[in-house]
């Protein structure tokens, strides 16, 4: 903004001849004259710093667009040369995997004339093994008949010795016996007691009793003494029925 000077005139005679002569200079017109200007000053001031500070911003973003290019533009020439790398590693690779290739149908054209020539003396065997297998057939065919035979003459005589020990004899896998009881507990004769006998060695082993029996290793202690089961089945039973109806009820 500009202001043009005004002029400062005033009558030298007239201010002389004034009793009282002053001259005046107004003051406050100069003054409001110099703030327009420092006013004016300022604001070009902050119009140039901040015409220099977008400039600075402007050319700092695009340094730094440029800058990530180039970083991008490496990046892409580094995974370039790295795919290269791989790609010439992957060819000698292949080339490498085609000769073992070469040499491994070779070898194999060799094993499969060996698996024609073992293939014969295998279907051999298994001729022979059949004819075996026909024969253990037979005799085992041989055996159950004789099982079955004499597993009808044992029924009998194992229905009446739990008739007689008033409880069902069951056999289970690994030489163990399962031995039940009912008609114990006389205020519920259908609660079941037993215990699974182990009888796989000579020493004779409880592997559980239900409901729990505090007195079983004495039992068992005198079972293996004696090697009388069917006294020992008594005592069992005998003590379950103390245990369930108290130390005074008599054995049925």
């Amino acid at each position: 903004m500009a202001f043009a000077p005004r002029g400062f005139h005033f009558d030298l005679k007239a201010v002389l001849s004034d009793p009282n002569p002053h001259i005046d200079l107004d003051i406050p017109v100069y003054e409001e004259t110099l703030q327009n200007f420092l006013k004016a000053v300022n604001n070009y001031k902050n119009r140039s710093i901040t015409a220099i500070t977008d400039k600075r911003t402007k050319d700092a973003a695009e340094k730094k667009k440029l800058h990530d290019r180039a970083q991008k533009i490496e990046a892409e020439i580094s995974k370039c040369k790295v795919q290269e790398i791989e790609l010439m590693a992957t060819l000698e690779r292949e080339q490498a995997e085609r000769k073992d290739a070469e040499v491994a149908v070779t070898a194999f054209k060799r094993q499969i004339t060996s698996l024609h020539e073992r293939s014969a003396t295998m279907q051999t065997q298994i001729d022979e093994y059949r004819a075996l297998i026909v024969s253990l057939k037979t005799d085992k065919d041989k055996e159950r008949s004789t099982l079955n035979t004499h597993a009808s003459r044992v029924a009998p005589e194992l229905h009446a010795y739990e008739t007689l020990l008033a409880c069902s004899i069951e056999g289970m896998e690994k030489e163990q016996l399962l031995i039940s009881f009912r008609g114990v507990d006389l205020s519920d004769p259908d609660r079941e007691f037993s215990f699974i006998l182990d009888v796989s060695c000579h020493d004779y082993k409880v592997v559980k009793t239900s409901p729990p029996l505090p007195s079983l290793p004495l039992l068992v202690e005198k079972l293996n003494v004696t090697q009388d089961i069917f006294a020992f089945i008594v005592h069992i039973r005998q003590e379950f029925h103390r245990m369930a109806n108290g130390d005074e009820a008599v054995d049925a």
